[in-house]
């Protein structure tokens, strides 16, 4: 059984994942890691198109197509202005429940706002063929609030069952107490339709001096958004200020905190809000990095490559350059693992591609797309 997963993966794999590997130990045995891609300046995220290529953003402003083989389209053409500066950028993608009828495709970046940006989202179709593009472009949320100067955008986006679209915004890293407040869309995740609308069932639809997109606040930097195939909950990691890098699970209407409390500190040393890691009326953490690792992309692993995975919850490390594996029992993180540390790379995403295999996606001017596999 083990040799026919193997061979499947084979014959699913980028054709550029051939390249010689490094070889990495974890709880599953020896990992291959191999370079699918290069040549990407700072790629934020990934999408795997039905014919087995990657849709990839890159963070100064572009769109690209990675074919199976590692090449590389030109850039896409159709984008909107982006502001791309310090963090600020094309960020996260996400493609219909229905693209393959439908070719439409969601995507957030930081949106040229007051001298400074602010998260948004747009929908698009996908054309392909010789000039890949997109068309229709359409804008189907601005956040509300002050502009940031390059920080804390979040930027991560996700589709539910329903078809509605989960985004998660940072604080911007200005008035960071604009977080608890619920009459702007700073520090918050926002739940929307398909088409920027939206959906009668949130939590403070009709509430007086509250925006009706808000499904829950009190959050920092998110960074990773997810849904957990096993019962549908979603799930979302964010950055921590020193210490106190955090995964939630997002329940509607709740309040998880930032700045009030936190298991981390001030850059300066200083307590963060009341000093406290807990109060009453706000969600506690279901885990948290101290000090912190900087936590980018996660996904919920359900391939067959590493059986003795599924389930479990990955996320990327930005500042520790590793992947961190949490084992879940239910809603409670158990244990994690952390694995390729030699590897050396800011890991700023993480997909689980269509023949069981972890790709990665690392942060800088010369970014690459990882395959990491067992090793034969």
């Amino acid at each position: 059984m083990r040799l026919i997963i193997m061979l499947t993966a084979l014959l699913l794999a980028p054709v550029a994942a051939i390249a010689a590997p490094q070889t990495f130990p974890s709880s599953a045995g020896h990992l291959a890691v191999e370079t699918v891609a290069g040549g990407l300046v700072h790629p934020w995220s990934l999408a795997f198109l039905p014919d087995g290529s990657m849709l990839v953003t890159e963070r100064p402003g572009r769109m690209r197509i990675v074919a199976r083989d590692g090449s590389k389209s030109e850039p896409l053409a159709g984008m909107p202005d982006v502001f791309a500066a310090r963090q600020g950028g094309v960020l996260d993608i996400a493609l219909d429940r229905d693209f393959a009828q439908n070719r439409t495709l969601y995507f957030t970046y930081a949106e040229p706002f007051r001298g400074g940006g602010r998260t948004a989202a747009a929908r698009a179709r996908l054309e392909t063929g010789d000039n890949p593009r997109l068309t229709d472009v359409k804008v189907i949320f601005r956040q509300q609030g002050p502009a940031s100067g390059g920080a804390h955008y979040g930027g991560r986006v996700v589709q539910a069952a329903d078809g509605n679209l989960f985004i998660a915004t940072g604080e911007h890293f200005v008035d960071r107490d604009m977080a608890q407040k619920l009459d702007n869309h700073l520090g918050k995740i926002v739940r929307i339709t398909p088409d920027g609308g939206v959906p009668r069932d949130n939590p403070f639809v009709g509430k007086q001096g509250a925006l009706p997109e808000i499904w829950s606040f009190g959050h920092r930097n998110p960074q990773g958004l997810a849904i957990n195939p096993a019962d549908g909950q979603l799930w979302e990691q964010e950055h921590g200020p020193m210490g106190g890098d955090e995964v939630n699970i997002i329940e509607r209407g709740r309040n998880y905190g930032w700045p009030v409390v936190s298991f981390g500190v001030n850059y300066d040393g200083t307590p963060v809000g009341t000093g406290k890691q807990r109060q009453a009326g706000m969600v506690d953490s279901a885990w948290h990095w101290t000090p912190s690792i900087a936590p980018s992309g996660m996904i919920f692993y359900t391939g067959n490559l590493f059986p003795g995975w599924k389930g479990s919850l990955f996320n990327g490390a930005l500042k520790f350059m590793l992947v961190s594996r949490l084992t879940l029992d239910g809603a409670k993180v158990v244990k994690e693992e952390r694995m390729l540390e030699g590897l050396q790379e800011r890991i700023r995403f993480v997909a689980q591609g269509p023949d069981g295999a972890l790709y990665l996606l690392t942060d800088s001017e010369r970014g690459r797309i990882l395959r990491v596999a067992p090793a034969q």
